[in-house]
C-alpha cells in the first residue's frame, strides 16, 4: 500500500512538473484554515502539498491556531520554515499563567513568538491577501481583520479561547476566539474574490465531558457549537480537507511531525480534485483541455 501511494505521488509530481498550469484569468483560489490549537500544525502539511503541486493560493484566511499558520505563509514563510518553528514550539511560547477574573492565561508571549515567525506584521504588506477572524463579544458577530492594520493583534484576538485566555481589547470591543462565530473562515475568502475555496477543518477528539473541569466543559461547548454551524462554512467551500488528528491532544505540540504528516496525507488524497480546476497543457497546435 505504501509503495503504491509512493509511486502514485512520484508520478503525479512528474506530471505536475511537466505541465504548464495556467488558471483561467477569472479563477482565484482561497485557502481557509480552521482552528484546533496544537492540531493547527496539521495545516503545514496541507501547505506543503500545495507548494509541491505548484497550486497557487490567491487568498488565505485563518481562525484561532489556523490564523498563525495562515499569517506566516501569507507573510512569505515556506512550509519548511513554519514546520521548523512548530517543531520547537511549546505552550509557553503563546501563553503565560496569570491570576485574573478575565481568564487563566495571558497571550502576551505570543507577541514575541509571532515576531520571530512572521516576516511582515501589517495586513497591507502581506505577500498573499490575508483575513484573520476573531469574535466580537460586543456585537455578537465575527470580526474579520484584513486589508490593513496590525496582524499580531488580530491573531491574539482570534486565539483568545474563552475562559482560558484573557480577551483582547480592540477599539472598545472585546475580542475572543474566532471559532465561536466562524470555525472555518471560508466566507471571507468569497468576499475577497476567491472563486474556488478549499477549507481545512481539524476534527476534535471525541471526549467525554468532565463537569468538574472548566476547560473540559468549555471544550465540549465548542464541539457542540461547531457541529451545529458546520453547514454554514461548508456552503462557501468547494472542497474540504479534514486531516485525521482526533487522536492528538489540544496542547500536544510535541506531536508536530505526526500532525504535519496527517495534513500531507489528507491534502494528497484530494489533490486529483484540485488539479481538475487547472487546464491541462494543450497538444501542439491545439487548445488547452480542461479536466472534467
Amino acid at each position: 500500500m505504501a509503495d503504491g501511494m509512493g509511486n502514485w505521488w512520484a508520478g503525479a509530481r512528474r506530471w505536475i512538473r511537466s505541465s504548464s498550469f495556467n488558471l483561467p484569468r477569472d479563477t482565484r483560489i482561497g485557502l481557509a484554515l480552521g482552528g484546533g490549537f496544537a492540531r493547527g500544525i496539521a495545516h503545514v502539511g496541507v501547505l506543503r502539498v500545495f507548494e509541491q503541486a505548484r497550486i497557487p493560493i490567491h487568498y488565505i484566511s485563518g481562525v484561532s491556531s489556523g490564523s498563525i499558520v495562515a499569517a506566516a505563509f501569507a507573510s512569505g514563510c515556506s512550509s519548511d520554515e513554519i514546520e521548523s518553528a512548530a517543531r520547537s514550539m511549546r505552550f509557553s511560547d503563546v501563553a503565560r499563567w496569570t491570576i485574573s477574573k478575565h481568564g487563566l492565561m495571558g497571550s502576551d508571549p505570543m507577541i514575541r513568538f509571532l515576531g520571530r515567525i512572521l516576516k511582515v506584521y501589517e495586513f497591507e504588506k502581506m505577500k498573499i491577501p490575508l483575513a484573520v477572524v476573531a469574535s466580537d463579544l460586543s456585537a455578537g458577530a465575527p470580526a474579520v481583520f484584513r486589508d490593513k492594520g496590525d496582524v499580531v493583534l488580530a491573531i491574539r484576538a482570534s486565539c483568545a479561547y474563552p475562559g482560558l485566555f484573557q480577551p483582547v481589547r480592540y477599539m472598545n470591543h472585546c475580542m475572543v476566539d474566532g471559532m465561536i462565530t466562524m470555525d472555518v473562515p471560508a466566507a471571507p475568502l468569497r468576499r475577497m474574490g476567491a472563486t474556488h475555496v478549499v477549507s481545512v477543518s481539524l476534527p476534535a477528539p471525541n471526549e467525554t465531558v468532565d463537569p468538574q473541569n472548566m476547560l473540559s466543559v468549555v471544550t465540549r461547548c465548542f464541539q457542540i457549537m461547531t457541529a451545529r454551524t458546520e453547514s454554514q462554512w461548508r456552503r462557501h467551500s468547494n472542497l474540504v480537507i479534514s486531516p485525521e488528528v482526533k487522536d492528538v491532544g489540544w496542547n500536544s505540540f510535541e506531536s508536530a511531525q505526526q500532525l504535519v504528516a496527517a495534513g500531507e496525507r489528507a491534502a494528497r488524497a484530494v489533490l486529483p480534485q484540485i488539479l481538475r480546476w487547472f487546464p491541462q497543457p494543450a497538444p501542439e497546435g491545439g487548445e488547452a483541455i480542461v479536466a472534467a
